[in-house]
């Protein structure tokens, strides 16, 4: 009562709210992969309103078998076909270097798609699949999901209300040390730290200074023909930013964006950002910014992609189409060695 006008509803007679949510439409959301982002994208779903898991696929049966008994889902399917006959939507967790495929295979089919990070790995492709999406009137997006989490939405907010002035320069790292004999540094499979991990920094870059940058240059630390560690940095017309990703170099993760009249800290972990400052040089000034971030954070993006499709698209996305071409444009950029130097 201290912030509105309080007003009591009457009970509706004869109506159970039980029932009403018993009634609701659920979306089944058919899974392609179980590995560790899967395993932990069923019980985080659970926390969703409407989302259930309905199947699940992977071609390697016995991992097929182990992951649907462990998290009791009630169809294993033996292949696409079968997997497609029992949901409305598809959670993409398969390897990177599967995921074109995979989702193209999907749309095809009429289904929504939630694909993991990294995307794909060309413009042409990624643009071919959001032609097929909205040729058919389908949601798809990508689980990156920093975006998704409250603290991340509320930065941007708070950025763009000019509390540190204008920005001029984004700086972001995300390195973990890594198995040298893992999938991950494989280059037959894509691999490598821009494959991995580059998304995640490319996010705040774009959000808070646009995708149209004038030109980037990478250096890399690599071994086995796979970068080890990249440094990327991206030159704008009134900003700078830049990146570092690793697989086998471990350096400070955390994210500093800098402006005219104060800078923004978030530290490590910052892409899975509950906590971040806004600092000036008035310290008196400085403010402190917690948000929450519950568990996994998953069921963050599981919830806007099962709000867009019941909403038949009308649903603000937090990452937008030109955001995810770019992605893939930069990937397919460091790919094809354009303003690549290997240290």
């Amino acid at each position: 009562s201290e912030f509105c006008e309080v007003v009591y509803l009457p009970r509706t007679q004869g109506i159970s709210s039980t029932q009403l949510r018993k009634e609701r439409t659920v979306v089944n959301i058919g899974m392609i992969g179980t590995g560790s982002i899967a395993s932990r994208f069923v019980p985080e779903s659970k926390n969703v309103n409407r989302a259930v898991i309905s199947a699940v696929y992977n071609p390697n049966i016995d991992e097929n078998i182990l992951f649907c008994h462990k998290f009791q889902i009630p169809v294993m399917a033996h292949n696409l076909e079968e997997l497609y006959a029992n949901c409305d939507a598809v959670y993409i967790a398969s390897p990177h270097y599967t995921h074109y495929e995979y989702t193209k295979s999907a749309l095809i089919a009429g289904k929504h798609v939630l694909c993991e990070t990294p995307f794909v790995f060309s413009r042409t492709q990624a643009e071919e699949l959001y032609t097929i999406a909205e040729k058919r009137g389908l949601h798809l997006q990508v689980a990156l999901k920093t975006a998704y989490c409250p603290a991340f939405g509320h930065l941007f907010s708070l950025l763009k209300s000019g509390v540190i002035g204008e920005i001029v320069e984004v700086n972001a790292s995300v390195t973990t040390l890594t198995d040298e004999n893992s999938e991950k540094l494989n280059s037959k499979f894509l691999g490598g730290s821009i494959s991995e991990n580059a998304c995640f920094p490319l996010l705040p870059i774009f959000k808070f200074l646009g995708t149209d940058f004038r030109d980037i240059h990478f250096y890399s630390k690599m071994k086995n023909d796979v970068d080890m560690f990249t440094k990327a940095v991206f030159r704008y017309d009134h900003a700078v930013a830049s990146f570092q990703v690793g697989l086998g170099v471990k350096t400070e993760g955390s994210m500093t964006i800098a402006g005219t009249k104060g800078y923004v800290y978030v530290p490590a972990p910052w892409w899975k950002t509950d906590y971040f400052e806004v600092r000036y040089e008035d310290q008196n000034k400085n403010k402190k910014y917690f948000y929450p971030y519950v568990d996994e954070g998953l069921r963050y993006e599981i919830k806007d992609f099962i709000a867009a499709i019941l909403t038949e698209g009308y649903y603000f996305n937090k990452v937008s189409k030109e955001e995810n071409l770019m992605m893939a444009q930069v990937q397919e950029m460091y790919i094809n060695n354009q303003n690549v130097y290997k240290l």
